[in-house]
């Protein structure tokens, strides 16, 4: 009985070498792609700040030193951050497929027990096979009966075989897709060392390049000459930023039409031909009606009904009533070609949720602080200020005040690390001086999501945020935009 069961089992499995999953995740091709479908974006925006820099006139500015170490320091800070996002999710898939292999062992201990006593019973009846029964001479109703036995039996053991093959190659897919993703917590979790070991170098270097550079910095930070440049940087930055986003729009919108063409030309020359199809069947129905008319009446030998006579009608029996063919049904039009002939309603971008102007006084500010500098209060001897200054500790979360898209994330002389987001109809809002920026070119963003972390970035003397909101350009007060709730 042994034997036979492990002999079926056998059946069930085939026994191979089994080599060791190799250590080979997606993971990786994973990022390579996400960073290739940046690339092109990033391009732009290096372009862009390259035209910006040639305009300079003063090269010499000391924060320019900051520049290196304080973008590696965001770009640690931001590493580490989606890999402990990356980390959780994962962490949430292994114990997904744990529970999934439990329940899948579960089922196949449960049928490997059903076909065990399967094989049991045919054992104990006597393990007959059909020759036996046929050349055994016994009465044919009981061979009739075991015969009919035997085949649900073989049926069932079929059945079972089949699923508890079907279940021990889940088990298997499931371990292997068990060990890419403890192989990806690996990954990130060295990845994670790594950034935090680059981090503590890169906020070390800082320190000591601010220690160097504290005087320098303080002197050009006074200097009205620096302020004013630094001004015309951001506006050159905005304005730049707009043609860049609005040639986007009129590309996208030129895509989207000549989609529309293409769908429309198409739906045309379905409609076309399905027209030229009805046609010739209409007149391939006129030539068959033709034909029938031409053909000469064939003799017919029953009694064919005597002509109606109006006049002589029997009132005891029905009139008769001349059948003519219906004629042919024209085919349907295809609805799909109907409705592709129908221009499609533009589609709405809801990325950006409500439009940015409904939500004058319902804006929250980015951060929580104190407000250090107002929009118009003047900058000693430079041009007042275009937005606010929010002192708060170095590291705090900067939050989206509404939903938009990032389109610039980068260090900018003056403002450190620097990102601005898009909301629509040419409304932009600007969060400068950040310790680490979270977000990247091309994300889309909520209101509320965290999108920076605060700190002195940029040769600033306080840790805070910078924060401005600007339409077409222009930069205007956010304090009659907020809530005081």
């Amino acid at each position: 009985m042994a034997l036979l069961l492990a002999a079926t089992l056998a059946a069930a499995l085939p026994l191979a070498a089994h080599a060791a999953p190799a250590k080979i995740t997606e993971r990786s091709k994973q990022k390579q792609a996400a960073e290739a479908q940046r690339a092109d974006l990033r391009q732009k925006l290096d372009s862009l700040k390259r035209d910006i820099s040639q305009t300079e006139t003063e090269k010499d500015d000391a924060s320019d030193a900051l520049a290196d170490s304080e973008e590696a320091v965001s770009k640690a800070t931001r590493s580490l951050r989606d890999l402990s996002a990356e980390q959780q999710q994962t962490e949430a898939k292994v114990a997904k497929l744990a529970k999934q292999h439990d329940d899948l062992s579960k089922t196949v201990a449960k049928q490997q027990t059903q076909l065990a006593n399967l094989l049991r019973q045919q054992y104990v009846a006597g393990n007959e096979d059909r020759i036996k029964l046929l050349l055994s001479g016994d009465n044919p109703n009981r061979i009739n009966r075991d015969l009919q036995y035997m085949g649900y039996v073989s049926q069932a053991q079929a059945k079972l075989l089949e699923a508890l093959r079907a279940n021990l190659a889940a088990v298997e897919a499931n371990q292997t897709e068990a060990q890419n993703a403890k192989d990806d917590l690996d990954e990130i979790a060295q990845e994670q060392r790594d950034q935090k070991k680059l981090l503590e170098q890169e906020k070390a270097k800082r320190a000591t390049l601010l220690t160097q550079l504290s005087s320098k910095l303080n002197s050009q930070r006074k200097e009205a000459g620096n302020i004013q440049r630094d001004d015309q940087r951001l506006s050159g930055l905005v304005d730049k930023l707009a043609q860049l986003i609005e040639a986007q729009k009129q590309a996208e919108a030129a895509a989207r039409e000549k989609q529309r063409q293409q769908q429309l030309a198409q739906a045309k020359a379905k409609a076309e031909a399905l027209a030229q199809a009805q046609a010739a069947r209409e007149r391939l129905a006129e030539q068959q009606r033709a034909a029938q008319a031409r053909k000469p009446p064939a003799t017919d030998t029953t009694v064919k009904p005597k002509p109606l006579n109006p006049d002589a009608i029997d009132d005891d029996q029905p009139p008769a009533v001349a059948v003519t063919p219906p004629a042919p049904t024209p085919a349907p039009v295809s609805p799909v070609a109907r409705n592709e002939l129908t221009p499609e309603p533009e589609v709405k971008d809801v990325s950006y949720g409500k439009p940015f102007e409904s939500l004058r006084g319902q804006l929250r500010l980015p951060v929580r602080g104190d407000v250090m500098a107002r929009f118009g209060s003047k900058r000693g001897d430079g041009p007042s200020w275009k937005g606010l200054f929010i002192r708060t500790p170095e590291g705090t979360e900067v939050k989206a005040v509404a939903s938009g898209r990032v389109v610039f994330a980068d260090w900018l002389r003056g403002f450190g690390n620097l990102i601005i987001v898009d909301h629509g109809n040419q409304y932009m809002t600007i969060y400068g001086n950040n310790q680490a920026l979270l977000k990247r070119p091309g994300d889309a963003v909520k209101a509320g999501d965290v999108i920076a972390n605060a700190g002195n970035s940029g040769g600033n003397e306080q840790s805070g945020l910078y924060f401005e909101i600007r339409h077409q350009g222009r930069a205007f007060d956010p304090l009659g935009w907020v809530t005081t709730r």
